[in-house]
């Protein structure tokens, strides 16, 4: 039976279907969310569903692209400002700006999620699903591009890998956390009663960031460190051998083969 929606009805359908969407993606993910869940959740029937979307993958789709569309058009704005304004002095803390500053003034808006919007953020990056992975990829590899190569500018003393490796690492510990479903909890938790909003919160795991991106590349000094302490913590002699080689070779570039051989 075919579904009539007309003007502000089918407006008024269409917003109710993609905001169940959102709200139980960003409570289970995309593997466990069902049709019948988002159905329930918008109080609309199956039908419904599909005369707007056609599938779910198009309904998440389309979920994803109303929040993040935007955003990254906020991103590559003020990511331009700074460029224009700072040129060769570009900082990692100004890249890092261009990122979250959007993110921040999003979420207190309202008629984008408010709150919600930053677990939206973080759910996103963090959902193992491979559909999610391949739908960022191809609509925003050019946004990720674009700062990656902001942050090269800003970091040239890092190589290009050991550069990814770290935004990968920071970046997914900041959205971790921005996914979690009780930051409220957190916050109490390690705030030792101090009052502290999302600002404050990710203003402090940013600075953390800054800390793990400017960091100087480790030397054959502190691979020995890492080595001594795996070496109390377990017998495996394949392991000891390994950094022990790894030690014994000053070369920087050898250290890293070193260490990638068993990762």
């Amino acid at each position: 039976m075919a579904v009539r929606t007309t003007g502000r009805h089918a407006g008024d359908t269409k917003l109710r279907i993609l905001d169940a969407a959102e709200t139980l993606f960003i409570e289970c993910g995309y593997e466990a969310l069902s049709m019948r869940q988002i159905t329930s959740r918008a109080e609309v029937n199956l039908a419904a569903v599909n005369y707007h979307f056609g599938h779910k993958e198009s309904l998440i789709h389309s979920m994803l692209s109303r929040r993040l569309d935007r955003l990254n058009e906020e991103r590559l704005k003020l990511l331009d400002r700074f460029d224009v304004m700072l040129g060769a002095r570009l900082t990692c803390e100004h890249v890092l700006g261009a990122m979250f500053i959007p993110a921040l003034r999003l979420s207190r808006d309202p008629r984008v999620g408010g709150k919600a919007f930053l677990r939206l953020l973080g759910r996103a990056y963090t959902d193992p699903s491979a559909f999610i992975r391949d739908f960022l990829n191809a609509h925003y590899e050019s946004v990720a591009m674009r700062f990656f190569d902001a942050f090269q500018r800003a970091l040239p003393h890092l190589p290009r890998e050991e550069l990814g490796w770290r935004l990968h690492f920071a970046i997914g510990a900041l959205s971790g956390v921005l996914a979690g479903t009780d930051t409220d909890r957190l916050i109490a938790e390690f705030s030792q009663g101090k009052s502290m909003n999302d600002l404050q919160l990710i203003a402090r795991l940013a600075s953390l960031m800054v800390a793990a991106l400017k960091a100087p590349l480790p030397d054959g000094t502190q691979l020995a460190a890492f080595a001594a302490v795996l070496g109390d913590a377990t017998d495996d002699d394949g392991a000891d051998r390994t950094f022990a080689s790894a030690q014994r070779d000053s070369s920087g570039e050898a250290v890293a083969r070193a260490v990638a051989c068993d990762t």
